[in-house]
């Protein structure tokens, strides 16, 4: 069988724009679109300088990085699989990122932790196992400033509550629905 060959995303905008991010062979690893990024980004845009961010489930780092490259002030990254830790924290260093604090952990017991509000939340776990519900409950539990905004990107037929929130945004691809949703308090 033939190993596939490594490929890679790139930053779109701002101060790292072009930067290119090489993509790890994982199942359940499923980078977000240029397309998408582009569109959220578009979106986020006035909302960025100076922004609290928080990335969950950040696989590749790229929805956190790319935010402190368009202005954002912090970024923590919470990510599972400590080999694409280790890739973000090569991607930290040569970026000079220090404004970016990567966590090496499980996202629902990290969530259990101190809270932190911030002003956005990028959330896009793996598909298929119903934990956007779980995760946005937890994000309630002090985790989210004052009118604060979830990213959510999900299985384009996934369905879901979301109490505490008012849909602010939303599109989809063939495969993907992605949505941008604002807290109610």
């Amino acid at each position: 069988m033939a190993r596939a060959t490594e490929h890679s995303i790139r930053i779109i905008g701002g101060h790292w724009r072009g930067t290119r991010i090489p993509v790890a062979h994982r199942e359940q690893l499923r980078p977000s679109a240029d397309r998408v990024r582009e569109t959220l980004f578009n979106w986020l845009q006035p909302e960025l300088p100076g922004a609290r961010c928080l990335d969950l489930f950040a696989g590749t780092g790229v929805l956190g990085f790319e935010a402190l490259s368009r202005g954002a002030a912090t970024c923590a990254l919470v990510e599972k699989d400590g080999a694409l830790v280790a890739r973000m924290e090569t991607l930290k260093a040569r970026l000079k990122a220090e404004h970016a604090a990567l966590h090496g952990a499980d996202v629902l017991a990290w969530l259990n932790g101190p809270a932190s509000a911030m002003d956005i939340v990028f959330l896009d776990p793996p598909f298929h196992r119903d934990l956007v519900p779980t995760v946005l409950a937890r994000l309630t539990r002090g985790w989210l400033a004052a009118r604060a905004l979830v990213y959510v990107e999900c299985e384009r037929d996934a369905v879901f509550e979301h109490p505490g929130y008012t849909l602010h945004r939303e599109g989809h691809t063939q495969q993907v629905r992605y949505l941008l949703l604002r807290a109610e308090s």
